[in-house]
């Protein structure tokens, strides 16, 4: 009886290690199975955000020197699309942001800083250019000026507010016509012509909507005023 009951108690005690070996090798298996699809996701990820195209600020191509202002803007697109601005990864003017209209759209920004000073539009088919021509006279030395056109931004200009736009730095105000599309990035006391302008002739032969021409884009980085 001693004996019979010994040797059940061996195979119950090897039963036991056996089971316990099984279970124990089972979940080492999944543990190094988990890890390893760990370590692999890790990797992936890894390998995905390192491909990823670096975003630079307003979404330009490339990032700006230092004492630099990134910038970036479009012209309305026919009168459904309002014009766009964003200097320093700031949207100054949209259509989201409800602060366009019809005519010349304008944002002042420091020159020195980078911040926003003012935004404005001035319809130049159904208004009065005087109050644009006063906002002009009144921007200060030092500032930067975006410009854009939505639907008409040429019909009310006349000659004084031609040349307070060239004083800013343009060479295509002079010849901005009806419809026209374009966009100008300049700054008030400029001693050369701004290399930030275009501009795009309104003709019934190449225009992409029904009498309009297509949008125009620019971006580019402006240089800070220094002291």
């Amino acid at each position: 009886m001693r004996v019979a009951g010994a040797a059940k108690l061996v195979v119950a005690v090897a039963i036991f290690l056996l089971t316990f070996y099984v279970i124990s090798q089972v979940f080492e298996i999944k543990m190094d199975a988990n890890l390893g699809n760990l370590f692999a996701r890790s990797a992936l990820e890894t390998a995905v955000h390192s491909t990823k195209p670096p975003r630079y600020k307003c979404g330009i191509s490339k990032a700006c020197p230092e004492k630099h202002f990134a910038f970036k803007m479009a012209s309305g697109a026919a009168n459904v699309v309002g014009p766009k601005i964003c200097v320093e990864d700031n949207v100054l003017m949209s259509g989201v942001k409800n602060n366009v209209g019809r005519g010349i759209n304008i944002a002042l920004v420091n020159g020195k800083t980078g911040e926003a000073l003012d935004t404005k539009y001035f319809d130049m088919w159904g208004g009065d250019v005087a109050p644009f021509i006063d906002f002009l006279k009144s921007i200060q030395d030092g500032t930067i000026v975006l410009m854009g056109t939505y639907d008409d931004g040429a019909t009310k200009l006349n000659e004084e507010a031609r040349k307070l736009i060239a004083e800013l730095g343009s060479t295509s105000i002079t010849n901005l016509g009806f419809r026209d599309n374009w966009v100008f990035c300049g700054g008030k006391g400029i001693k050369t012509k701004s290399p930030f302008e275009q501009h795009i002739k309104n003709n019934k032969d190449t225009n992409k909507y029904e009498g309009w021409p297509e949008v125009v884009e620019m971006e580019g980085c402006i240089p800070q005023k220094q002291d």
